[in-house]
């Protein structure tokens, strides 16, 4: 037990690196995956081929390559020749792949929308701003809840990738612990960590299916 406590104050540093590039990840790629998936159903065939060959790109591609390319080769990208350190180059690899998933959710949920609603709501005089945002997105959001979850705890056991950069993350600061002390226990209150994280996710996601089930059909 006195080992266990030994174990916390490394782990929690390790744990909070692992919170802040989930967190920011999810702010910032969900928005993001958003505004693809609207540009994915545009009626130009141009801007839609090109966000789908970027959809297409960052799926077909491993995360971890899409970060060392970001923080490796990135600097030496003639005319960018930007060199991110390690946390920032992360961030930007990380955002930009779950972008990529969160885009797909997003463009089948509002493809589900009957087209039907549409059109009623052009009638009453509605924008498609106004559409969009008073008639599709909640029910969008009640219906791509499960698969955003399900990315969203895939984020989570992602981020133990950042290791490749030197970050130290919750593994990585366990990994270290068992190098130097040869006992695996490192690794088991690491697991509790993730399960913990995944628990909280689960139950919070739950509670906006109850929230949300008023749109249903």
């Amino acid at each position: 037990m006195d080992y266990l406590w030994v174990l916390l104050p490394p782990l929690l540093q390790g744990a909070g690196v692992t919170l802040q590039v989930f967190f920011i990840t999810l702010v910032l790629s969900l928005p993001l995956g958003l505004a693809l998936a609207l540009l994915r159903l545009s009626r130009s065939a141009s801007v839609s081929g090109l966000v789908n060959g970027y959809i297409w790109l960052m799926r077909g591609t491993p995360l971890m390559l899409q970060m060392l390319f970001i923080y490796f080769a990135l600097p030496f990208v003639p005319y960018v020749g930007i060199r991110l350190p390690s946390f920032p180059a992360a961030i930007v690899a990380f955002s930009l792949n779950y972008a990529a998933y969160f885009a797909e959710i997003f463009r089948g949920g509002i493809q589900s929308i009957d087209r039907g609603q549409y059109e009623a709501a052009k009638a009453l005089g509605f924008s498609y701003a106004q559409t969009m945002r008073r008639i599709v997105l909640p029910q969008v959001v009640k219906r791509v809840l499960a698969p955003v979850s399900n990315e969203t705890i895939t984020l989570v056991k992602d981020t133990s990738l950042i290791y490749v950069l030197a970050m130290n993350d919750l593994l990585r600061a366990a990994r270290g612990i068992v190098q130097r002390d040869f006992t695996t226990m490192p690794f088991i209150v690491a697991a509790v960590f993730y399960l913990l994280m995944t628990l909280m996710l689960t139950v919070g996601f739950q509670w906006l299916e109850k929230k949300y089930s008023v749109y249903d059909e």
